[in-house]
Formats: structure tokens, C-alpha cells, sequence
């Protein structure tokens, strides 16, 4: 059942309010507000908004009601509402009454010159083109027929194939996932099939070339693994960790032909081949650079070992690599191999992110629960926007053993990265150096979700200087200890006794 706050926003969207109907939207599409994820109904409030929007900027060039028109760029709340357009998963609201809609305006934006092009074509692509959205390919292609505009189903698929080709090209986002469904759509007939398998079953070597020469990427890997002496477990796609082969020039040469044309199609075992081939001294073609380029490719794509080799090269130039805050970008690679499990990747993150998973032995928590409570009961206590966002700072303090200054001083719209927590304060306290510390439980992610909820609006100079918000603190501090401490009523249900 939904909130009572999502259904005075829903009454304002009713009623034409532009800001609320984006918010219903949102709501549909994330959950909030206790609300059933309905990506239809979040398409419907969408195109009420879009067309409300367009007829207050573009009323002088076309004061008709309902249509599309061209695409611009210059208009901000055009390209905010487009964004989230494009968050809608549009292959689940096909036959939706908003259907036809957001179909015309994700052609509009795949064809367009907006940065917002690239989500429209890869959406489009992956509806018309996965072999395994075959039933929404169906339902789109009987919804086409009974609108017959022009647009059969297959004419329709080249252009997404086009739009596929291009994001395989370009630097984008979606690049990964477009290379991933193009390797998905190659060719796989009865005759490469019957080749692959003899090389399989039989180790016929001629079956293999042949395979390789027609096409199939896992053909031209193996191939050129073998000629390359790293196929120590030929039963594996997984290239060797161990030393390299003593091969001649001709036949790593041949590798790196092979391996180059697997690493094209987005095979990011062969890039990690190519970049040990280019590291060996007997490879006529030996090129450091190239070789980092390759693991660096192999680490975007995916591969452990190189994302491990990438973070700790990252970690033992640390003090020449001027990125911010030292020890970042090291630190995200490392996570990303120790999440498949790579050897050392837990070790080395110890060493570069601190771990404080346990709150209770933080001298922050016996606040940090008063807090909770009071946030918990923040209608009944009339708390204020600036009381309200300090309760969030001592949770936060509280879970990731934060200092005072760093509690009282951190931009909480900053803090959070996708595995670990950045505390910079150099803006005010130059001296004190960033800390990275590992985001590791469940509750340390929902106390940063909720803080970003309440500090998405706020700007870092609003809660005033650090002498203003000391004094604050001690009054909420002082509040929260007579509120909370002897009141069971307000404890949360870990501490009722």
C-alpha cells in the first residue's frame, strides 16, 4: 500500500504539477514510497510531464498539444526529463497506453546529437536484436503490424544493428554490453558448430583453424593461446598465470594475429594474452606501452588478474599519480578483482582501505542510536532540517568511525563510491589527510542511501562555518542524550528492553 506522502504527491500530478509528476514517475520506477515498481505507469506520468514541459518552452513554435517535436538540446528541463525517459526500461511497457510515446521518442533520441542518444540506441538495440527477449520481440512485432506506419520489424532491426556497430565503436557506457551482444549474434551454424566440436572432442587442430578462419571467437582465442604456448589447460578459456612459453618471433607473431582479432570482438581473455605476448623479450613487436594498454583493456572488460595487475601498479606509483585522493583509483580496481576472487586482492585492499565493520565499537554509537530514534519519530518530534541532517551525520560517524571534524565537515553528497567511503575535509582542515574506508555491511550502505535522500538539495555551505556547526552539534548532542536516554519508548528495538 503506498504512503500517505506518495498520494499527496500523486494528487498534485493529478492536477497538472510538473514536479510532482516526474516524482510519481520516480517512484513507479525505484520503489519509493512503498510503491510497486510499474515501469508503465512511470511511461504514462513521463509523457504527461514531457508534453507539459514542451508546450511551456516550445509554445511560440508549434502551440499544438501532443506532438513531438524536434529535439533540443538547449533546454534544460528538456534534457532533465529526457534522462528520465531513458531510466524506463522501455521492452516492459510494450501495449502500455504510453507505449507509442516513449517508442516515437527513443527513435527521436537514438537519431539525435544529444549525449542521451547513446541509452536510446542501446535500449532499442537490445529489444530488437537479444535472441533472448524473443517474446517482447514478438509482442513488438504484432503491435507494429497493427499500427502499420511504414515500419516492418526488420527494417527496423538493421537500424538497431547500425546503432549496435556504433556503441561497439564509440567510448561509451554501453560499449561493454554492445561488443557482449555482438559476440551473442555471430554466425553459429551447423558448420562452424561441426568444427568447434571436433576440435573439442578430437583435438583435430585443421577443425580449429578452420573455425577460427570462419569467424567464431572462442576459435581465434584458443588458436592463438596455443601458438602463444599460454593454453596450459586446453580444456580452459582462461589464459595461464604461470611463465610464458619459449616460442619464437614467427609464432607469436601468428598469436598476436589470432589474439588481436578475438580482442576485437570484445574477448577480454585475448587482451589479456596480448598483453603478456607484448611483454615477452624474444616478440619482435615488444612494446611496454601496448602491453599496459591491453591489460588495462582486459581490466575494463572484466578480467581479474588484470583488473588485480592494474590497481597494484596503481598502488606502487602512488605518489606520482596526482588523482585526488591517493590511493582511489588503486583501490577500485583492487575491489573489482577481489569481487571475482583474484589471489592477493584481499590482502593488498586491507592495506589501502580501513575496515570499520563493527559500529558498536565505535564511540559514536550510543549517540548515533539516540539519533536513529529521533529520525525514527522526526514527525513526533518536530525535528528541523538542520537538527534532521546532523542526526544523519552521527549515524554516519557512528558506522564509519568517523572524527568529529570529519562527522562535522564531510560533504555527504561526495562521500560515497561504489566500494568504499572518501572523508576529505581539505577544503577547511588542509592537513588532515582523506581517509578511504571499505563499505562492508548492509546497514553501512542504507545509512549512506538514506543521508543522500535528506543531503541531495543541500549545498556543503548552507550548514554554515565549523564554529556554527560545533554549536549545533553540542545542542543537538545535549537534546538527544535527555530526549533518548531515559525514555524506552524512543529506543529502537535492539536496545527495549
Amino acid at each position: 500500500m503506498a504512503s500517505r506522502e506518495f498520494l499527496k504527491i500523486l494528487q498534485s500530478a493529478r492536477i497538472g504539477d510538473v514536479s510532482a509528476q516526474q516524482r510519481v514517475a520516480s517512484a513507479y520506477l525505484t520503489g519509493a514510497f512503498k510503491t510497486p515498481i510499474q515501469p508503465a505507469n512511470a511511461l504514462i506520468w513521463l509523457e504527461k510531464s514531457y508534453l507539459s514541459i514542451q508546450n511551456q518552452v516550445f509554445s511560440q513554435l508549434n502551440p499544438s498539444h501532443g506532438e513531438i517535436l524536434e529535439l533540443d538540446g538547449s533546454a534544460p528541463e528538456i534534457l532533465k526529463i529526457l534522462e528520465q525517459i531513458l531510466e524506463v526500461p522501455l521492452e516492459e511497457t510494450i501495449n502500455s497506453p504510453a507505449f507509442s510515446f516513449g517508442w516515437k521518442l527513443f527513435w527521436k533520441l537514438a537519431n539525435s546529437n544529444l549525449s542521451a542518444s547513446y541509452a536510446a540506441q542501446w535500449q532499442l538495440a537490445e529489444l530488437l536484436l537479444n535472441p533472448n527477449k524473443r517474446g517482447s520481440q514478438s509482442e513488438l512485432a504484432i503491435w507494429l503490424s497493427k499500427k502499420n506506419d511504414g515500419d516492418d520489424f526488420l527494417s527496423l532491426q538493421k537500424k538497431a544493428k547500425e546503432f549496435l556497430l556504433n556503441l561497439a565503436d564509440s567510448e561509451t557506457p554501453f560499449t561493454k554490453s554492445a561488443k557482449a551482444l555482438l559476440i551473442t549474434l555471430q554466425p553459429k551454424n551447423e558448420g562452424i558448430t561441426y568444427l568447434w566440436n571436433s576440435w573439442v572432442l578430437e583435438r583435430n587442430e585443421g577443425a580449429l583453424i578452420e573455425a577460427a578462419e570462419l569467424g567464431l571467437t572462442i576459435a581465434k582465442l584458443t588458436l592463438g593461446l596455443r601458438l602463444a604456448q599460454l593454453d596450459k589447460d586446453l580444456d580452459s578459456k582462461t589464459t595461464s598465470s604461470g611463465k610464458p612459453g619459449n616460442k619464437s618471433n614467427a609464432s607469436l607473431k601468428k598469436a598476436a594475429y589470432w589474439l588481436g582479432l578475438a580482442a576485437n570482438d570484445g574477448d577480454r581473455d585475448a587482451w589479456f594474452a596480448l598483453g603478456e605476448i607484448y611483454r615477452r623479450p624474444q616478440f619482435s613487436g615488444y612494446n611496454a606501452t601496448e602491453s599496459n594498454r591491453c591489460f588495462d583493456r582486459a581490466a575494463d572488460l572484466g578480467h581479474a588478474q588484470a583488473q588485480f595487475r592494474r590497481g597494484a601498479n596503481l598502488w606502487r606509483k602512488r605518489e606520482k599519480i596526482d588523482d585526488g585522493v591517493r590511493g582511489l583509483q588503486a583501490s577500485y580496481w583492487i575491489w573489482q578483482a577481489h569481487q571475482q576472487g583474484a589471489p592477493g586482492a584481499k590482502e593488498l585492499l586491507g592495506k589501502i582501505l580501513e575496515n570499520v565493520a563493527d559500529p558498536k565499537m565505535n564511540s559514536w554509537f550510543k549517540l548515533a542510536t539516540f539519533a536513529e530514534s529521533a529520525l525514527n519519530h522526526h514527525q513526533e518530534q518536530k525535528l528541523v532540517q538542520e537538527w534532521a541532517l546532523l542526526c544523519h551525520r552521527v549515524i554516519l560517524a557512528n558506522q564509519f568511525n568517523l572524527s568529529k571534524a570529519e562527522m562535522l565537515l564531510c560533504d555527504v553528497n561526495q562521500l560515497q563510491r561504489e566500494h568504499c567511503v572518501v572523508v576529505d575535509i581539505r577544503y577547511e582542515l588542509p592537513k588532515i589527510l582523506p581517509r578511504l574506508i571499505q563499505i562492508d555491511t548492509t546497514q553501512q550502505r542504507r545509512s549512506l542511501l538514506a543521508a543522500g535522500k535528506i543531503f541531495a538539495d543541500i549545498k556543503l555551505d548552507q550548514e554554515g562555518n565549523l564554529r556554527q556547526r560545533r554549536y549545533r552539534f553540542d545542542r543537538v548532542a545535549f537534546w538527544l542524550e535527555n530526549t533518548f536516554s531515559k525514555n524506552a519508548y524512543y529506543q529502537t528495538d535492539s536496545e527495549v528492553v
